[in-house]
């Protein structure tokens, strides 16, 4: 019999606490779901022991016949998936992949044009000075119009004026669907590689739900989580476009992640990702992806009809941001904080023309990829979307000063009130007894 083991006890504790936590609360994150018990049972298994630096026939170290296989397998699942020719499954997590492609189609100092941070665009699409694609590239940033759509006419004009190598199609709090047919055209005008960064819609794309980037797009980039519902990894597709213009294009993006960014991949990340395509593949997928976004549609209708409103005025994906501006600057916070207590985890957002700043944005970022996995459908959206405008109603009568000292020390005070408040702790009541009602793993 194995001694037991204290640290190995205290972990296990921590993990079911979290278990438990996540079985009882509503998980709203958009980026965020539920793997298989398929997927998560490779995750523990020997392959974590193997190191394979290099490539299936071409590695750094001996004894990875049987990795070879395993790579070759999610490669190839992928890429009958998505019907491209190319597949790369090593990278780490979409950020490293996005600086795979730029390191692989840029030198330092080229311009990438990406969408801006506040308006729904990802960090690694170039925000400037704080990233590395806004430190070593020439970022340029376009945004978006009144109704919160992509401004195109400021893409096209921007294209022109700056010549960009580069330019970013994706997002991660952009609640409309991306016209990457738009996008192509402006890059064919400027000559500039389109790279398409699906990481939040991959799964609605598999099953129809939302615009293919390949025919149009060079090269794409997906995480493999979010809608997705693998492991917490990344892929890299080139397509028939990208060989076309590139023959050795793929070759460049494999010699980008190693040895320009990265060691030996994660292998038990590689078998959960062929797995997961393998998944993706199956009729109930396309019905998934369905009720992802018909989910997405009847929570944002059930928050407008109680009066909160949204970026853009509604969705047409799986997410949507909480504007909260008419009710004062940089609320977000605090009400993520107070849906956290009740029960509902989000994440606080910036929303287009932030009167606010990113650490203090007024804006939530929601979606619905966890709750659908969990077997969630529209009734429980209209129930979501009551409590969330309770709690909005509730914590929001008090201001955040202006000043930062004062504004630190409100929401310190403000956090420490929440824990014991009985409407929140009442709302949370409520939540946990539907969340309980739907298994963790409802595959």
């Amino acid at each position: 019999m194995q001694n037991k083991s204290p640290q190995r006890d205290e972990i296990v504790s921590l993990i079911t606490q979290e278990e438990d936590r996540q079985i009882k609360m509503i998980g709203l994150i958009p980026s965020e779901n539920a793997v298989s018990p398929e997927v998560s049972e490779v995750l523990s298994s020997c392959l974590s022991n193997k190191y394979a630096e290099g490539y299936p026939g071409k590695r750094y170290y001996e004894g990875n016949q049987i990795i070879d296989k395993v790579e070759n397998l999610a490669r190839d699942r992928v890429k009958e998936l998505f019907s491209v020719p190319y597949v790369n499954v090593q990278p780490y997590s979409g950020s490293p992949a996005n600086l795979a492609i730029y390191f692989a189609l840029m030198q330092p100092g080229d311009t990438l044009l990406g969408l801006k941070l506040a308006n729904g665009g990802h960090l690694t699409h170039g925000h400037p000075k704080v990233t590395g694609s806004g430190t070593f590239y020439n970022s340029v940033q376009y945004g978006v119009l009144a109704d919160a759509r992509i401004d195109f006419d400021e893409v096209r004009e921007l294209a022109h004026k700056h010549k960009p190598k580069v330019i970013v199609a994706g997002n991660t709090a952009y609640p409309f669907e991306l016209d990457f047919k738009k996008f192509r055209a402006i890059a064919d005008e400027v000559d500039a590689w389109l790279v398409a960064d699906i990481s939040h819609v991959t799964g609605l794309v598999i099953g129809g739900e939302h615009m293919s980037p390949v025919p149009f797009a060079h090269v794409v980039m997906s995480t493999t989580h979010k809608t997705f519902r693998g492991p917490r990894g990344a892929m890299i597709m080139v397509t028939d476009e990208g060989m076309a213009r590139d023959p050795k294009l793929g070759k460049k993006i494999d010699a980008a992640i190693i040895p320009g960014l990265q060691g030996g991949p994660h292998n038990a990340t590689t078998a959960g990702i062929a797995i997961a395509a393998a998944q993706a593949m199956r009729p109930e997928f396309t019905q998934y992806a369905k009720r992802v976004t018909a989910n997405a549609t009847a929570l944002a209708e059930g928050m407008l009809a109680r009066g909160v409103q949204l970026v853009g005025g509604g969705t047409e994906t799986h997410l949507m941001v909480i504007d909260l501006t008419r009710l004062g600057a940089g609320l977000g916070t605090q009400v993520a904080y107070a849906l956290d207590v009740a029960g509902i985890y989000a994440n606080k957002n910036t929303v287009p023309n932030e009167p606010g700043s990113p650490f203090y944005p007024s804006g939530i970022r929601i979606g619905t990829p966890l709750v659908t996995t969990r077997g969630m459908n529209t009734a429980e959206m209209k129930q979501i979307a009551e409590w969330i405008a309770r709690v909005i109603e509730h914590t929001t009568t008090e201001q955040l000063p202006k000043d930062l000292k004062a504004r630190r020390a409100f929401l310190k005070d403000f956090k420490k009130r929440a824990k014991t408040d009985k409407v929140l702790r009442s709302i949370r009541e409520e939540v946990e007894a539907m969340a309980t009602t739907f298994p963790l793993f409802k595959w």
